[in-house]
């Protein structure tokens, strides 16, 4: 079979009412041509899990016969107007789910079968809107849909509505314009954010409700399905090898464990435990290749200041081999991971903790109140980690920095969960937070990069390169980490002033 393709898409979906006619959309949005419609008759049938997994993540996969996209389709949601949908062409089993596929949506599935919950059929009539020089701008559709659902009783329904999809060269903001315009001409916004979830409805069952006075419960649980959902998502990029998404699971993983860990007096820390230390170790499957990442781009441009005449022999060539040796190598450990039973089992205990979470009595507690102490112990580790590193220097310093910046990150995460209850008086403080992070993390990349570059010379020396170049880089690294050490001091300094709560000192 084919290998995937991929398109974004960006539309809305209107109801109409019986009768009435297709808008003329000519002078809107750059419009200069509406077509007539050409006809197109599309037969699909939905795949799900019987519990509708993918349906409560707003993933959409069908296999669909007719049109010119015919194929299986997979749409993952991006925003609530974009969509990048995953597409193979027809074949094989008409009735199973390529393994492709399967592997995409593991962590929604987790690891349940994939069977028809529903079939539409729909006759389609599209026109398309062109600019004065003939491009496409945009596809107005008008669908004549008749849809069945299975289940435990069998639901029919039928209805019209109209789709607007931008031309994928179409500037994104140009759906505004498309909307005043369908709006005025009597359409109205559908509530559905596609046509399966109307068909099978109330079977999906709904998000939780905020409450008007969240407990504390609320509050972190709220942070944690967050952070989860940004983990699946990830993981489907991450099997796409899509560009940044080792870096966003990694961060998506280290937000759950500190959430679990820095809230473990409303979320049990001592039930969580094994699942944070399941993801302990799922972020030490996905360092090694996202480190080749930074320390790649990082070195390239460090190179690409380097005079010419400094830069001796093929040292770009050699780089290129040495990083996509260690590229491939932290692929794999990534891939054999995720493909993994231990990875499934993680999923599975983290589906659970947070549709069925072991909270505790504080958990009910009001959230202004209950979550001022969790919040204040994660400051006070970060106050106590900066306070080991007086005295220090050399390696035994930087090695005390780095905790200093994760006991900053994770004070930071902290005040990020806790944002929709203080809001406003936790500002100043998490930006000195995050500021502080910011330059450690730096000062850390400077730590890295000189031991890759010690890696890279004696490498390099056995294969007879000149590595002249990688000493400068050393020694410039050495310097920039001194001067990040005067800027940490600056900016702790400004953290310890003030602009805090005063429980929170």
């Amino acid at each position: 079979m084919a290998a995937p393709s991929s398109v974004t898409e960006r539309e809305r979906k209107y109801e109409v009412a019986a009768g009435s006619g297709v808008p003329r959309l000519v002078g809107v949005a750059g419009v200069a041509t509406q077509d007539d419609p050409v006809e197109e008759i599309l037969d699909a049938s939905y795949y799900d899990t019987e519990t509708f997994r993918l349906a409560r993540g707003g993933i959409t996969l069908r296999r669909r016969v007719g049109g010119h996209d015919a194929g299986w389709h997979l749409k993952l949601p991006v925003s609530a107007d974009e969509r990048q949908e995953i597409r193979l062409p027809l074949g094989g089993d008409p009735h199973k789910v390529p393994g492709r596929l399967r592997r995409l949506v593991r962590a929604y599935t987790l690891g349940e079968k994939l069977v028809p919950i529903a079939h539409l059929r729909t006759d389609r009539f599209a026109h398309r809107l062109a600019d004065a020089g003939g491009r496409t701008v945009a596809t107005l559709t008008d669908d004549h849909l008749t849809g069945e659902a299975g289940g435990e009783t069998a639901r029919l329904d039928e209805w019209r509505e109209l789709e607007l999809e931008l031309d994928p060269a179409t500037e994104p903001g140009r759906l505004g314009e498309f909307d005043r315009a369908l709006a005025e001409a009597g359409a109205t916004a559908s509530p559905w954010p596609s046509k399966l979830r109307r068909l099978i409805g109330d079977r999906v069952p709904s998000p939780p409700r905020a409450r008007r006075k969240p407990t504390a419960g609320d509050v972190v649980l709220a942070s944690l399905r967050e952070h989860y959902g940004d983990l699946r998502r990830a993981d489907v990029g991450v099997r796409l090898d899509a560009a940044d998404s080792v870096h966003r699971m990694r961060v998506a993983t280290r937000k759950l464990r500190s959430s679990l860990r820095t809230f473990g007096s409303i979320v049990d820390k001592d039930a969580t435990a094994p699942l944070a230390a399941e993801l302990k170790w799922l972020g030490r499957q996905l360092s090694p290749a996202r480190d080749v990442e930074v320390g790649e781009r990082r070195l390239r441009e460090q190179l690409g200041d380097v005079p010419s005449e400094l830069v001796f022999g093929p040292l770009r060539q050699y780089l290129t081999r040495q990083f996509a040796r260690e590229a491939e190598e932290g692929r794999a450990r990534v891939m054999a991971a995720l493909t993994g039973k231990r990875y499934l089992n993680l999923l599975r205990a983290l589906d659970t903790v947070v549709e069925e979470p072991p909270l505790t009595a504080r958990a009910g507690k009001p959230a202004k109140s209950a979550l001022r102490k969790p919040l204040r112990k994660a400051a006070k580790r970060l106050r106590h980690a900066e306070g080991a590193t007086e005295g220090l220097e050399d390696r035994e310093l930087e090695k005390a920095l780095h905790e200093v910046r994760k006991k900053a990150k994770r004070a930071r995460y902290a005040a990020d969960t806790v944002k929709p209850v203080y809001g406003k008086k936790l500002r100043k403080w998490r930006k000195n937070v995050k500021a502080v992070q910011q330059t450690l993390g730096e000062h850390q990349d400077t730590v890295v990069g000189r031991d890759v570059l010690h890696h890279l010379t004696i490498a390099g020396h056995g294969e007879g390169q000149n590595t002249f170049t990688f000493g400068m880089l050393y020694a410039g690294d050495a310097a920039r980490a001194e001067r990040l050490r005067e800027t940490f001091a600056r900016r702790w300094r400004r953290l310890e002033k003030g602009g805090r709560p005063g429980w929170l000192r």
